[in-house]
C-alpha cells in the first residue's frame, strides 16, 4: 500500500514538473535553429536575460573555440542547457563581427547574362506551316545547359552546335525547378533546311529591385532578397555576367487584392554602378564601382542575427518617395527555419504614408532592408497576393551566407 502511494506521488510530481517544463521551455524553437546560424555575444546575452527559450534554459558559448578577429565571421558553439547544467542541444554558431554596413533602400536596375539558354515560351515553331504549337519537351523557364554533351552558354552556342549535327535527334541536358534532366528530342528544319530547336530562348534579363546593404570595407553589396528567375518555375539562373544601375522612379502602380502593383523605373545601361557576380535564392551579390550614387555613406547599421528578430514593431527602409524614409511595419511571425528559405519573416505594413503611396508591398521593393532595434535583420522578398499590406522577408543570416 505504501509503495502504491509512493508511486502515485511520484507520478503526480513527474507530471507536474513535465507540465512546467513544457510550458516554460521552447523545445521546438531550440531544435529548429539551423547549424551555423549567425549571432553575436550581445544577442545571446539578451536571449538569456529575457529567457527567450524558456524559464529554465540558458545559452552558453564555448569561448575556447572562438577567435576574436572583428574583421571576419568566427565560428564556435552554443550549448542550450536545462537548469544551467543539463545539455539539450549543441549548435555551431557564426559570430557576427562588429562591422557596420551602409543601409540600402533605393531602387536599382539590374541586367544579367545567363549561363545557358532560358526557354521563354511553351510554344514551338512549325516552320513548314508557319504555326505555333504546344511544345512537348520544354517548359517556360527551363535552362538548356548542353546539347549532345556540348555546353551551351549563349544563344550563339545553340546555332553553332546544331549546324554540325547530322541527325534530327539530339540529347538535351536542361534544368527545371533546380533539378537536372536529360532527354532526347527531335529537331525541326527551317525554310533554309537548317536544324533548329524551334523554341524561343534568351540569355539576358533585366529588371528592377532594391539595394539591401553594402559593406563599408570593400563595397560588396547585397540586393533583391530572392533570385532572378524566369518563367513559371523557380530555376535560379546561373550567371556569367551582370550589372546594376542607378534607376529613376517614374511612377508606382499601387497594389490591390490579387493584383500586385509595381515600381515603374527607367535606367540607362551606360550608367553602370556595379557588377553582379552571383545570383542566388537569397538575392544578387557583387561589388559597387562607386558608392556616391547608390548609398548615403553617413547612414550605417550593424547586421543582426536571427535572435534579434522578434514579433512587434520594425521598419522598412525605402527611397521610393524620392528620399530615404523609414516606414512602420509589424513583424507578425519570425519562422524558425532549420533549412534555408526566403520566407523567413511575415510582416504587415502599418505606415499610412507607404499604404497611400503603394498600397503595401509592390514589385521592385524586393530587397528593401528591414530594421529592428537599430539592426538590419532582413530584406523584403514577396508580397501576399491576397493582401498587399502583408509580405515575406528573408533573414540576414541567409544573405550573409552568400557573401
Amino acid at each position: 500500500m505504501k509503495n502504491k502511494k509512493k508511486l502515485i506521488v511520484f507520478l503526480y510530481c513527474f507530471l507536474f514538473i513535465s507540465t512546467i517544463l513544457i510550458q516554460n521551455v521552447k523545445m521546438f524553437e531550440i531544435f529548429m535553429l539551423p547549424e551555423g546560424f549567425y549571432s553575436n555575444y550581445s544577442e545571446i546575452n539578451e536571449a538569456n536575460t529575457n529567457k527567450y527559450f524558456g524559464e529554465f534554459i540558458n545559452m552558453d558559448i564555448e569561448t575556447d573555440k572562438l577567435t576574436t578577429d572583428d574583421k571576419k565571421e568566427t565560428e564556435g558553439y552554443v550549448v542550450f542547457k536545462l537548469f544551467g547544467f543539463i545539455p539539450i542541444r549543441k549548435i555551431k554558431v557564426k559570430i557576427l563581427p562588429t562591422q557596420e554596413v551602409y543601409i540600402g533602400g533605393n531602387p536599382i536596375g539590374m541586367k544579367i547574362k545567363s549561363n545557358g539558354a532560358v526557354v521563354v515560351s511553351d510554344s514551338v515553331v512549325d516552320f513548314e506551316n508557319s504555326n505555333l504549337n504546344k511544345n512537348n519537351f520544354f517548359k517556360n523557364g527551363d535552362i538548356i545547359l548542353r546539347i549532345n554533351n556540348q555546353p551551351v552558354s549563349t544563344l550563339n552556342d545553340i546555332d553553332t552546335i546544331l549546324d554540325e549535327v547530322e541527325d534530327e535527334n539530339v540529347v538535351v541536358d536542361y534544368k527545371r525547378d533546380n533539378k537536372d534532366y536529360s532527354k532526347e528530342i527531335s529537331l525541326i528544319k527551317n525554310s533554309e533546311g537548317k536544324y533548329k530547336l524551334g523554341v524561343w530562348v534568351r540569355d539576358d534579363f533585366s529588371g528592377i529591385g532594391t539595394l539591401t546593404f553594402v559593406k563599408k570595407d570593400n563595397f560588396e553589396f547585397a540586393a533583391l532578397g530572392h533570385s532572378i528567375t524566369n518563367g513559371k518555375n523557380e530555376n535560379v539562373i546561373d550567371i556569367v555576367d551582370g550589372q546594376i544601375y542607378n534607376c529613376s522612379l517614374v511612377g508606382i502602380n499601387k497594389g490591390y487584392r490579387n493584383n500586385p502593383g509595381e515600381l515603374k523605373c527607367v535606367f540607362v545601361q551606360k550608367n553602370q554602378e556595379g557588377n553582379i557576380i552571383k545570383n542566388t535564392k537569397f538575392g544578387i551579390y557583387g561589388f559597387l564601382n562607386d558608392s556616391k550614387n547608390l548609398i548615403d555613406t553617413n547612414v550605417t547599421a550593424n547586421i543582426g542575427g536571427r535572435l534579434s528578430v522578434k514579433p512587434g514593431s520594425a521598419k522598412i527602409i525605402s527611397s521610393i518617395s524620392g528620399i530615404r524614409e523609414e516606414y512602420d511595419i509589424e513583424i507578425i511571425k519570425a519562422n524558425y527555419q532549420a533549412q534555408s528559405d526566403d520566407k523567413s519573416i511575415i510582416f504587415r505594413v502599418k505606415d499610412k504614408r507607404l499604404l497611400e503611396l503603394t498600397g503595401g508591398i509592390v514589385k521592385g521593393m524586393s530587397g528593401s532592408p528591414i530594421m529592428q532595434n537599430g539592426k538590419i535583420i532582413g530584406a523584403v522578398t514577396h508580397v501576399f497576393l491576397s493582401d498587399p499590406t502583408k509580405g515575406y522577408a528573408v533573414y540576414s543570416d541567409w544573405m550573409l551566407e552568400q557573401m
